[in-house]
């Protein structure tokens, strides 16, 4: 009734040299087939939130861009004089900064060519864009492109007709095309566009 225990011999127990080294074998390539599985994954988790906030900067200079005139010769009080009316508006060569700070842009066409990369994207106020001593917005860019697209097809009207008339009948110069371009970390292109109309 009594069970009757056995001791091992001395050779009998642990593992053999060979078994350890088949065991780690097999460890290392279970390893590396985790890393391959999941570091892609990690990878991914950050897109979002890149992505998220490429959407809050390119909403933000969008609502910049938006809240200024219409062109260099419009009323700048937001009264009724529209250039286009009584003076043309500024030509399509000439869009761009006539200030020099972008603290002073005044009108939409101001932003075409704005660049902004990382430290040197900051609020309209200078402030910096830091949280927990980081720049939120390091190795990201941001472009902007202003012209004008009175039909809305994309296609800067400079492009079109010598008399300044698409083949619609519509006037050229009075919708300008807004596009701001991001660039996030990982060089994903996230492109946003508004419209801006002569009133």
């Amino acid at each position: 009734m009594f069970a009757k225990f056995h001791r091992k011999n001395q050779s009998e127990v642990g593992f053999t040299l060979v078994e350890i080294v088949v065991g780690m074998a097999l460890l290392s390539i279970a390893l590396v087939s985790l890393t391959n599985v999941f570091l892609p994954l990690a990878k991914r988790g950050i897109d979002p939130i890149w992505q998220s906030r490429a959407t809050m900067l390119g909403q933000s200079l969008l609502n910049e861009i938006d809240a200024k005139a219409f062109d260099e010769q419009s009323d700048m009080a937001g009264g009724t004089e529209r250039c286009n009316e009584q003076v043309a508006c500024t030509q399509s060569a000439a869009l761009g900064p006539e200030e020099s700070l972008r603290s002073e842009y005044d009108d939409v066409d101001d932003f075409h060519g704005l660049q902004l990369s990382g430290s040197d994207i900051v609020g309209l106020l200078g402030g910096g864009l830091v949280f927990q001593n980081k720049d939120i917005y390091a190795g990201f860019s941001a472009s902007v492109r202003v012209f004008y697209d009175s039909n809305l097809d994309g296609i800067n009207d400079d492009d079109l007709d010598q008399n300044g008339v698409l083949d619609s009948g519509i006037l050229i110069a009075n919708r300008k095309l807004i596009t701001v371009e991001l660039v996030t970390p990982d060089n994903e292109r996230i492109v946003f566009a508004s419209v801006k109309d002569n009133f």
